[in-house]
């Protein structure tokens, strides 16, 4: 008798007012703000979207259709208004990361998922000397030998396979892109590659533990499932705990990648701190670095910290590399005159017979900035918006005239406010390089222009990431010749950031003029 009173219809309708209805009034203050299907009621629906791997698009698809503010959740408000970046992201606002970030929590917590104010401020200190102009100079022997083996093994391809009818090459750039990208971020943050360039091959080696045996996985793929997966349940942390019995592969795949991923971080700190490879090594690398940190205490990291660091740097420099990389080629062999105008600079600044440049050749090219920089707004690798909290204790915050208030999580989409017609004017869907040239950017677009996101939480290693790309854009562009072989757009999928599935291209040896 009462187990049917318990599965009887209005016990079933009252739990579902209780668990979707009651906090709906309870947040009636944002029930002006439009929002797409359940959107209101459960965070359920923005975790579909992020499990389509769409999550970007569809946002911006609800932003042209609703207006500048979207509810994607219940407390969650997307807010397409260039304007709200400072108020949102910018230092001394008080606002945190929000529960989205628990979801990437993995070895421990680290500079990027750390939610609290305080120990997120520690971390900053310990790691911030990792970038430092001294540093990065430092970094680029490691980037310069990773980008001359790329070249080696594109003209061993460009020889040996070859259309005899084209001349050319056809390769999957995305494939060749993710190993150069994880060949320098092992170079620079574990002490040496991977090895997939000289392999030609996605696999590196993991550890569960630091005395754990070694298996090997393949790194983009576990990379790429940890994101989506991580994504996806970050827009329901309450699901966290449960992921594992969602009746879903891919939660199951993902969760095993976000475990292999540390392991990858464990077996190459595991490697890289053995006596024998520590003894006399005058290495100045991302770990050399980490390893120097120390906070206001006089601290150093501990060996589980200092995983945890190197892996958030393993994560933020490989495939954020690769998929710029990727859509950088894709974008410049489709808009007619932008290769021809590359070849033009790169050959004008670069001296005969360097097939590497240094950074410094090519620091100064303003064009090859221009398509790096555009490539950057149109792609937009991190296209979501970024979810902050406004913690308990602060006053409301006007935005747009509506008042939001401690608990609400506010977030400007990236990928929307680059392609804000407002901001960029009706050629905002074309790649348009030359929009870059200072003559005719606007201090508007400079400040809405966030691929590195912005304030006290932006990337610490924004100025290594744009020295690597202009080497290995300058460098790529300028030693081959492409044709593009597939129709269509570059199709993407979203995990954390938005990355293409490939990219098909025909490769040939270039002469420079």
């Amino acid at each position: 008798m009462l187990l049917s009173t318990l599965l009887s219809p209005y016990t079933l309708v009252a739990v579902v007012a209780v668990y979707f209805v009651l906090p709906y009034l309870k947040l009636w203050r944002l029930s002006d703000i439009p929002s797409p299907s359940v959107a209101a009621f459960t965070n359920l629906w923005l975790m579909l979207q992020a499990r389509r791997g769409q999550r970007s698009i569809t946002v911006h698809e609800m932003h042209k259709k609703y207006g500048k503010m979207v509810r994607i959740g219940p407390n969650h408000i997307s807010i397409a208004d260039d304007a709200a970046i400072q108020t949102i992201y910018a230092h001394g606002n008080g606002f945190l990361k929000a529960d989205f970030y628990d979801a990437f929590v993995s070895i421990r917590r680290g500079l990027f998922n750390t939610r609290d104010r305080a120990e997120h401020t520690r971390k900053r200190k310990t790691i911030s000397h990792t970038f430092s102009a001294k540093s990065i100079g430092e970094f680029e022997q490691y980037i310069h030998g990773n980008v001359e083996l790329f070249v080696k093994q594109w003209n061993k391809l460009s020889d040996l396979e070859a259309n005899p009818k084209t001349g050319y090459a056809s390769v999957d750039a995305l494939n060749w892109f993710n190993y150069l990208a994880f060949d320098v971020i092992g170079d620079l943050a574990f002490g040496a590659p991977f090895g997939m360039l000289e392999k030609g091959q996605d696999i590196a080696e993991m550890r569960k533990s630091p005395d754990g045996p070694p298996t090997y996985v393949p790194a983009v793929e576990v990379l790429n499932r940890r994101g989506e997966v991580s994504a996806t349940l970050g827009c329901c942390p309450a699901l966290i705990p449960f992921a594992k019995y969602i009746p879903d592969r891919f939660f199951k795949d993902g969760l095993e990648a976000v475990a292999n991923l540390a392991g990858i971080a464990i077996a190459r700190v595991n490697e890289r701190l053995k006596p024998e490879n520590m003894a006399n090594n005058t290495r100045v690398d991302l770990l050399a670095r980490l390893m120097e940190g120390k906070d206001e205490t006089g601290a150093t990291l501990g060996r589980q910290e200092l995983t945890a660091e190197a892996l958030t740097q393993l994560i933020a420099g490989s495939d954020t590399t690769s998929n710029t990389s990727c859509a950088i080629l894709y974008w410049a062999l489709r808009t007619p005159g932008v290769i021809e105008k590359l070849h033009k600079a790169l050959d004008k600044a670069i001296p005969q017979g360097i097939e590497v440049p240094s950074f410094a050749m090519v620091k100064e090219i303003p064009y090859l900035q221009w398509v790096i920089w555009e490539t950057m707004r149109i792609h937009s690798t991190s296209s979501m918006g970024l979810p902050r909290e406004i913690p308990a204790g602060n006053p409301p915050i006007e935005i747009c005239g509506h008042l939001f208030y401690p608990g609400d999580i506010l977030a400007v989409p990236a990928y929307t406010i680059h392609h804000s017609t407002e901001v960029w004017g009706p050629d905002a869907d074309e790649f348009v390089p030359e929009r870059w040239d200072p003559a005719r950017l606007t201090a508007r677009q400079k400040a809405a222009f966030i691929p590195f996101s912005t304030g006290p939480r932006a990337c610490v290693g924004r100025n290594v990431a744009e020295m690597e790309l202009l080497v290995i854009c300058g460098t790529f562009f300028r030693m081959f010749d492409y044709q593009l072989e597939q129709e269509g757009p570059m199709l993407c999928r979203e995990g954390f950031l938005r990355k293409p599935l490939g990219l098909n291209v025909g490769i040939k040896r270039r002469v420079p003029a």
